[in-house]
Formats: C-alpha cells, sequence, structure tokens
C-alpha cells in the first residue's frame, strides 16, 4: 500500500511548490483563510492540503498559522543560494510522462520526446536546463574535490548542460579554460548561467551535438557528466574513443552519472532513474560503473579508478589517463 500510494505524497509537493505556496510563505507565517485568497485557491481543500505539507514536514503549523519547514525555505524559496525550485518543476513536468510507462514498455520509446525539454519547448526546457543546475551546484562541488586536475589547463565539457562544472573547475582553478559543448537550446541558457557565476572569461560554449559535432583538440582534461544514461553502449564507447582523440597525451577522461553495480539491480535510486530515462530518451537507461571502466580500458586508457559522491548523492565518477 505504501507503493501504491506514494504518488500522493508526490502529487501534494509538487502542487504546493507548482502554485507558489513555499514563496508564499519565505520569512513568515498566514493562516488557511490568508494563503487561499492569496493563491486564489477555495478554503476547504486548500486546508487539507496544508494540513498534509506539514504531516509531511514540509510545513510548521503553530496554532492557525503556517510556515515553511527549515529545510523548505532552504532549498524551495527563490533566492537562496540552495534554490531546487527549478529541478522540481522538471520532475513536476515528468509528472504526467510517469503515468505513461507502460505504453513505454509496449512501444520502446520515450514518451516525453526529448526535443521538448532540449529545446523546442521553451519552458520545459528552461526547467530542464536550469532543474540541471540546482541540482549540478551540490555534484560538482563534490566532484571538484573528488579528483586533481593539477596543472591542466584545458577542458572539454561533453554534453555540459548547465556548465555549472565548468563553473566551478574553473572556481578551483583560476588558470583552467573551459569549453562546453552541448545541443544550442540548451547553451542559450548556459551562457546566461556562466555570466551569473562570473566565469565567461574561463568558460565558453560550443553549440553542437556530441554524437556529430567532433570534439575541438588540444584537451588536458574531458569531462562527460550526466550523459551516459542517455546512450547506449556502443555510443558511450564512441565518445571515449572521441574523448581519446581529442585528449592530449598523458590527459584525463572523467566520466560522471549515476551508474549501478554490476548486474544494474542495485542501488534502488539507480534503477528507478533508469526507468525514468526509458520514459525521456531514445535509449535511456544506465551503466554498471564497472562495465564503463572496462570500455575505457578498451580505448587505452589507464590509471583507472571508481569514486563515490559523498551520501545522499547517488553518483559515481570513473577517471583514467591517456598513454
Amino acid at each position: 500500500m505504501s507503493l501504491a500510494t506514494a504518488y500522493w505524497n508526490s502529487q501534494i509537493f509538487l502542487t504546493a511548490h507548482r502554485i507558489g505556496l513555499f514563496s508564499l510563505l519565505a520569512k513568515t507565517a498566514k493562516t488557511s483563510e490568508q494563503i487561499a485568497i492569496a493563491l486564489n485557491t477555495k478554503p476547504r481543500p486548500t486546508a487539507l492540503l496544508l494540513n498534509a505539507c506539514v504531516a509531511l514536514g514540509i510545513l510548521e503549523k503553530d496554532r492557525e498559522y503556517y510556515k515553511n519547514a527549515p529545510s523548505t525555505e532552504f532549498f524551495l524559496v527563490p533566492g537562496s543560494p540552495a534554490f531546487m525550485g527549478n529541478a522540481i518543476s522538471y520532475s513536476d513536468d515528468l509528472y504526467e510522462t510517469w503515468g505513461k510507462l507502460e505504453q513505454c514498455l509496449r512501444e520502446d520509446k520515450p514518451m516525453l520526446p526529448p526535443a521538448e525539454y532540449l529545446g523546442s519547448d521553451v519552458e520545459k526546457t528552461r526547467h530542464f536546463v536550469y532543474g540541471m543546475h540546482n541540482r549540478a551546484m551540490g555534484t560538482a562541488s563534490a566532484l571538484v574535490n573528488l579528483v586533481d586536475l593539477g596543472d591542466r589547463r584545458q577542458l572539454l565539457d561533453v554534453g555540459g548542460g548547465p556548465s555549472t562544472y565548468s563553473c566551478m573547475f574553473a572556481g578551483r582553478y583560476p588558470e583552467l579554460k573551459s569549453k562546453v559543448l552541448d545541443l544550442p537550446g540548451i547553451v542559450a541558457h548556459a551562457n546566461d548561467i556562466i555570466s551569473s557565476m562570473g566565469k565567461q572569461h574561463q568558460v565558453s560554449t560550443l553549440p553542437g551535438d556530441y554524437h556529430t559535432t567532433e570534439f575541438p583538440e588540444d584537451n588536458d582534461v574531458v569531462l562527460i557528466s550526466g550523459v551516459f544514461h542517455r546512450e547506449s553502449e556502443q555510443d558511450c564507447r564512441k565518445l571515449i574513443n572521441k574523448a581519446a582523440d581529442s585528449l592530449n597525451s598523458g590527459g584525463m577522461l572523467i566520466i560522471s552519472d549515476v551508474f549501478a553495480d554490476m548486474g544494474c539491480c542495485s542501488p534502488v535510486f539507480a534503477t528507478l532513474f533508469a526507468v525514468n530515462m526509458a520514459l525521456t530518451a531514445e535509449n535511456g537507461g544506465i551503466h554498471a560503473d564497472a562495465d564503463v571502466m572496462k570500455w575505457m580500458a578498451d580505448a587505452g586508457f589507464t590509471g583507472l579508478e571508481i569514486k563515490k559522491f559523498p551520501p545522499p548523492m547517488p553518483h559515481r565518477l570513473i577517471a583514467g589517463y591517456k598513454q
């Protein structure tokens, strides 16, 4: 029954976020009646939603007044340095898509056409890019501390999305230059993010498709993060080989993603994430980190190692060096 009703929790949370409840309660407390008036909702169901939010730990209640819980105030109020609202909006965009899981099983095609959130639908694309940026602010902070780039000076960020990883690396290595390769609809937003992080003098973008666009040469580091879960083994191997060709001797390849254990039945988040990717990408799924390490070895990379991100982050990275 917990599994059968888990979507109740999700819809309460997603709906509260969508209607602007957490922004309304930023640093203030209001009654149910005041909230209903401000949000243009009906008083009775609004009160039921608010009480459910309290039970879920999203809100707190003191007599008749409701306010954001501390974690809600920190992560879901615009302007907070830890704001995750765009990531939540992207999850909200996927709710209807998950309702088509049976159709996905029968047709083996994504139920949300990737083009919608990769450029053709402006609002969904923005939710996707800024959602990735929200999440990447945490994962990038971990990643830059898991690898040492030393005196390497040129990084190629393949499928770099919002450019967050490149900007974070640029912050740690002031002499580093990075080029972010991604689709035109994505890098249009990435350029704004680069400027907002003040890294436009170190980080630039290259509009293109990593499947077909030639990788610039003379790289000391190639980063492929959050890409392999969209690709088949064949295309992953092609990207590894393209990275190898673009690297200088001794250059480093870093592949970061949500990886599974051998057999791909654990951890739980990775297996659920794989289904989400099947719903949203043509070849979406997950790979075992041990398999990816083998593909890198087959391409001639040495000194291979796997590192896990700090909990609760589900990500892992594999790093290796071109001979």
